[in-house]
């Protein structure tokens, strides 16, 4: 588990920020979601033992965050919103410096910048003063200072802001590599769903300060009954009379009809098919119905 928080409250003088949060977060790559001023930045800065709750507590990597922040901080990698490069330094300087104040000796700090840099796709730029590089370049060096000293965490907020379809399809690819190649824990804290799916093996849905939403993505987007979604080749009115004469639910939208029937899926799908022959239905595709993320999302808010 790399963190669990228990009834974390924050407050901002009389605005409670957190209410009462608990969330257990596992390993792996995990998308933190919810609308603006749901409490995401608040949580990730609690996590890194920046702000101290007013009740409650947890604990990040086997740390506690009221009394271990600093150590927390150490092993934690955080790539944030907002720009964070120092201007009249190159990126080969800025992301050392960076490592230096992880506590890395220089002569190693410097050599890992390069490496990070390299690996980000910097290399070529990495003489460069940072305040010239593009947005896109921007948010690669904001990616290299977090993983230069070989976090076991990295908190990403927002990683995608900014970025044209290419640089965002660049940046996706790195954080799935950094996560599912290089085995480093991620928190992707995102408002854009498509973003968390394409990465994220789990989510954790934060709403009014409360999560009110949390586990593996596949799960969440089961749907009770495990119905099946047909789509026919052109309509056939007699297959649905016969699949409902069988004892099934059919909702049809268009060519796709929504199939409920009790059986397993192996055995729902060869009565499908079995009765498309009969009635002469040209099947074109067959799949286990899920929600979306968005309607996950959509109403974990609500809730």
């Amino acid at each position: 588990m790399v963190a669990s928080l228990q009834n974390l409250t924050v407050r901002y003088g009389s605005f409670t920020a957190l209410d009462s949060l608990s969330a257990e977060i596992p390993e792996g790559c995990v998308g933190l979601l919810g609308p603006n001023g749901a409490g995401k930045t608040t949580l990730i800065k609690t996590m890194l033992g920046f702000l101290t709750p007013a009740g409650g507590g947890g604990s990040v990597l086997g740390l506690d965050i009221r009394t271990q922040g600093r150590e927390i901080r150490q092993k934690v990698g955080l790539m944030p919103e907002q720009d964070c490069h120092i201007p009249g330094l190159n990126a080969v300087q800025f992301v050392a410096f960076a490592g230096e104040l992880a506590g890395m000796p220089s002569e190693l700090a410097l050599r890992r910048a390069h490496e990070v840099l390299e690996y980000c796709g910097l290399g070529e730029a990495r003489y460069r003063n940072v305040e010239t590089y593009s947005t896109g370049m921007k948010q690669r060096i904001k990616l290299a200072q977090a993983l230069v000293h070989g976090p076991s965490l990295l908190l990403l907020d927002e990683p995608t802001n900014g970025l044209d379809p290419r640089g965002r399809e660049e940046m996706l690819d790195l954080i799935r590599s950094v996560s599912h190649g290089k085995g480093v824990n991620v928190i992707v804290s995102s408002h854009l769903l498509p973003d968390v799916e394409r990465v994220c093996d789990h989510v954790v849905v934060v709403s009014r300060g409360k999560v009110t939403e949390q586990g593996a993505i596949a799960r969440l987007k089961v749907i009770e009954g495990r119905p099946i979604d047909i789509e026919l080749k052109e309509e056939s009115p007699e297959f649905v009379r016969a699949m409902r004469d069988l004892g099934a639910t059919v909702e049809a939208t268009g060519l796709v009809l929504r199939v409920r029937l009790e059986g397993s899926a192996e055995q729902v799908s060869a009565t499908i098919f079995r009765t498309a022959r009969q009635t002469g239905a040209q099947v074109r595709g067959l799949a286990v119905a899920q929600r979306s993320l968005e309607g996950v999302f959509e109403e974990a808010v609500r809730a």
